[in-house]
């Protein structure tokens, strides 16, 4: 693969548009992170790009931007797609991508995926959309009804590409990439790389730019956290002394199961809390709701399991609370990385017991291998700063 040479840039020296460039300052950026100064001029260029960086560090305008800035308004063929692992998460990116629209007449972005009605995705289909975003199962469903052609399709981005085909959506994505023209441009977006993602880059990219985006002090998360030793008797207690401190006004718990889930929020409502939780069994609909309310304010803790990990955007998350380790080390970091967004402060706090101290060691190790490895100094796991990583209480 071919490596990128990347000099500092900015939105002004980027060649946006007048409509683009009012639309980031609108949305209160002031200068690009890392992987949109690194991307956007790449991809405006026609480059495939297979990109590794954390989560949190600005990847949807990343390649919402250039997307934009290029599609063609009197086409009314879908022209660009985005395929997303998660429901929770294609939201997201049409939330944000019309947000970067705000001020372009004429374009038309749909979101398609499972759990909502199919008549209802027709009806946006029908509206000519140039820009799709979807989970594959639901796009691959509309194609085979003949609701949808790719023939035009002249950018298509995956985004959390590892996450998507370590669920299993491999040979729908393939099928799916298949269906466009063999010279579209094709962007790898990962938190992680594995033999899937370089599959697909081998087979379907054309001489890729590969980017790789280590969190800087500019995009890291600032978020400090703890580690609370106790039994799983004591687990909700050492939950409701946390939550009883009044410190944080938003907050999210997770947990392994979907009944664990239930039973917490449960617990919480008993005891006075505004809770409610996500998890798979919830209708889509519902979910929906739940996520709306909670990016309004309109209830201050979040109860879920790793469904909602990822695609999960609220900038003002004040702590998050793992009542659970995950089975997955890289959820670890997937749930943690959704406070200290927007450049602001965070905390998490794990509650371990002595036989989930296993688990921590694997999540000590993990740290070490990461796309961001740490280092062990004296003992203690540190960032690059030299600061401790994860704090006792």
């Amino acid at each position: 693969m071919a490596q990128e040479t990347f000099e500092n840039v900015s939105f002004d020296t980027m060649d946006l548009s007048t409509e683009i460039l009012r639309a980031v300052r609108d949305m209160g950026f002031q200068e690009p992170s890392t992987v949109q100064a690194r991307t956007i001029p790449l991809m405006m260029s026609g480059a495939d790009i297979n990109a590794i960086a954390p989560t949190g560090t600005g990847k949807t305008c990343a390649f919402g931007i250039p997307m934009l800035e290029y599609v063609q308004l009197k086409d009314s063929r879908v022209q660009e797609i985005v395929l997303a692992p998660t429901r929770e998460l294609a939201l997201q990116i049409g939330e944000e991508l019309t947000r970067l629209a705000k001020f372009i007449q004429g374009v038309r972005i749909a979101v398609i995926y499972g759990g909502q009605s199919i008549s209802k995705q027709i009806t946006a289909l029908k509206r000519k959309p140039q820009i799709v975003i979807a989970t594959p199962g639901r796009l691959l469903d509309h194609m085979q009804r003949g609701n949808i052609s790719l023939n035009a399709v002249h950018t298509m981005v995956l985004d959390e590409a590892d996450e998507m085909l370590n669920m299993g959506f491999v040979k729908d994505v393939t099928r799916i990439i298949e269906s466009t023209p063999p010279d579209r441009q094709l962007v790898l977006f990962s938190a992680t790389t594995n033999q899937d993602v370089l599959t697909i880059a081998w087979k379907y990219q054309h001489d890729p730019v590969e980017i790789s985006v280590e969190a800087t002090k500019k995009d890291r998360p600032q978020i400090t956290q703890y580690v609370i030793a106790t039994e799983q008797d004591q687990k909700t207690d050492h939950l409701l002394y946390l939550l009883d401190a009044d410190e944080y006004h938003r907050i999210m718990i997770f947990c392994n199961t979907k009944f664990m889930t239930d039973k917490l929020t449960s617990r919480l409502r008993k005891e006075g809390y505004e809770a409610k939780c996500l998890h798979g069994d919830i209708p889509q609909s519902k979910r929906n709701e739940v996520m709306r309310d909670f990016k309004r304010g309109k209830f201050p803790i979040l109860v879920s399991t790793d469904v909602a990990a990822r695609g999960i955007d609220v900038d003002d998350v004040e702590a998050v609370i793992n009542y659970d380790l995950p089975n997955e080390n890289e959820y670890y970091l997937h749930r943690i990385g959704r406070t200290g967004r927007a450049h602001k402060h965070g905390v998490s706090f794990s509650l371990v017991t002595f036989r989930e101290s296993v688990r921590m060691d694997e999540i000590l190790k993990y740290m070490l291998t990461a796309p961001t490895p740490l280092s062990f100094t004296d003992g203690v796991l540190r960032r690059e700063d030299g600061t401790p990583f994860f704090e006792n209480i």
